[in-house]
């Protein structure tokens, strides 16, 4: 049957003065920001103006695509794409946090819906704070003691935002509770840290389900309830990070927000200071260097300002990667004051009370590459490998890639190798997208030298350990 013209993604073109050629080209940035290949072409947008209906993940780009074009969010409807899946969670910063929470930790665990959390990318216009840069609180949200006035009709159920498997527990919210959560973070991050995120992804998902979302409807004193939310906005965190560390981008953008509204509720400006700033570093390692970004990141460190120095290190560190794309200036003086911040910081244990001096350095060295300063940002890397503990095996192996592909730019080949070499004796106990990621990487820097023997075992090796088994 004759397909009906998509009349409405032509409008949208048109707006954005796009023609097709160039909208697929946009569009291939788009994926690629995400980890993705596409193979769309002039044909290929032609086809969807005609009335042709993309099939997933392109749906979620397109719609992305065209909105940082045009600067503001594009529906689904609006781009005429009837049939497009919807999304699982409401990407507005209105939406409440422990609804999200409980509908995507639910949906994790089902391998139904596990495949739609793949379908999405991350937003640009989901950065953007609401207005005046200020987290709202959470929508009737009931006071630790008693409920909350129920605003809706008589003949009207209140929503049960409980797990849906999981009854209510009868007795109130102790302080035993708020430090085993804690106790779990470590336990969470640490893992991760050692054998990348991918490894304990369901079980967090499954802690957070089962576990922590029912802590949060149990009756219990101001300041024990307050703990409560921002302890599981830190676990949300970590299971944010984690999710972009296996690649899924947007849901890991869903869970970064979900622990920034928490951390709201709670009154916790350091954990919501952390929360923008990990929201920044996301965007940034995508290859998002906009003025959204930066701005995410200087609200972190205006949270941060009354924080413990560990953490406005932490928040003002990221300012200097991020003013190295804007201000040279700026950039140097952060780093400068981020250093002095992290001198006076106590070294408390825990992954949201210190900030390792290894991290430190690979930021300074990110801030040196973009600021073309090679040298500096290899010294700053040599230091972050030789500050960096036996439990950060990813962090150590991912700044051993960056010290490799410095090292090939500076043209020296064979401590590359060597610390390539490193890289791969460590992968196979790792489950990080990123590890895959600085692997194939590698695989393209040492191609024009493969006719040398030590660059061709290498090579053989690294494909031997990559390729499946099958």
């Amino acid at each position: 049957m004759p397909r009906t013209a998509n009349t409405q993604l032509t409008l949208l073109l048109e707006a954005a003065g796009w023609g097709p050629a160039q909208f697929a080209a946009a569009l291939r940035g788009i994926a690629a920001e995400q980890g993705l290949t596409l193979t769309v072409h002039l044909t290929t947008a032609r086809r969807w103006l005609e009335g042709t209906q993309p099939r997933p993940p392109l749906p979620a780009l397109i719609l992305e695509c065209l909105s940082r074009r045009l600067g503001r969010r594009i529906t689904a409807h609006e781009a005429g794409f009837t049939r497009a899946p919807a999304q699982l969670v409401d990407p507005a910063w209105e939406a409440d946090p422990v609804r999200k929470l409980i509908h995507l930790t639910h949906a994790e665990l089902d391998p139904h819906r596990r495949a739609l959390l793949g379908a999405g990318v991350l937003t640009a216009t989901a950065l953007a704070l609401p207005a005046r840069g200020e987290i709202p609180a959470a929508p009737d949200r009931p006071a630790p003691d008693r409920p909350a006035p129920d605003r809706r009709a008589p003949d009207r159920p209140a929503p049960d935002r409980r797990a849906p498997d999981r009854p209510a527990h009868s007795g109130r919210a102790a302080e035993s509770d708020l430090e085993q959560l804690r106790t779990m973070a470590s336990v969470f991050a640490t893992s991760a840290d050692q054998y990348g995120g991918r490894h304990v992804r369901a079980a967090l998902a499954a802690y957070l389900a089962h576990e922590v979302a029912p802590l949060l409807h149990r009756p219990a004193h101001t300041r024990v309830h307050h703990g409560l939310l921002a302890a599981t906005a830190r676990l949300a965190l970590l299971l944010g990070s984690i999710c972009a560390d296996s690649g899924h981008h947007s849901l890991a953008q869903h869970y970064h927000q979900i622990a920034a509204r928490l951390a709201a509720d709670a009154d916790d400006h350091a954990t919501l200071a952390i929360a923008l700033r990990t929201m920044a570093t996301h965007a940034h390692d995508l290859g998002q260097h906009t003025p959204a970004v930066l701005n995410l990141a200087e609200r972190a460190d205006q949270y941060a300002r009354h924080a413990p120095p560990a953490v406005r290190a932490y928040t003002h560190v990221h300012l200097a990667v991020l003013n190295a794309h804007h201000d040279r200036h700026a950039a140097v003086t952060a780093l400068l004051r981020a250093e002095r911040l992290h001198l006076e910081a106590d070294d408390e244990p825990g992954p949201f009370s210190s900030y390792p001096a290894g991290a430190l350095h690979y930021q300074r060295a990110q801030t040196l590459a973009t600021l073309k300063d090679r040298t500096g940002a290899l010294a700053a890397l040599t230091t972050s490998l030789r500050l960096r503990t036996p439990t950060e095996r990813l962090p150590s192996a991912l700044t051993r890639a960056r010290l490799a592909e410095t090292h090939l730019r500076l043209g020296h080949l064979e401590p590359a190798l060597t610390h390539w070499q490193a890289l791969l004796d460590a992968y196979p106990t790792l489950r990080s997208v990123r590890a895959d990621q600085r692997l194939t990487a590698a695989v393209q820097h040492l191609r024009p030298y493969q006719r040398r023997a030590d660059v061709a075992d290498l090579l053989d090796r690294i494909t031997e350990r990559t390729s499946p088994p099958w």
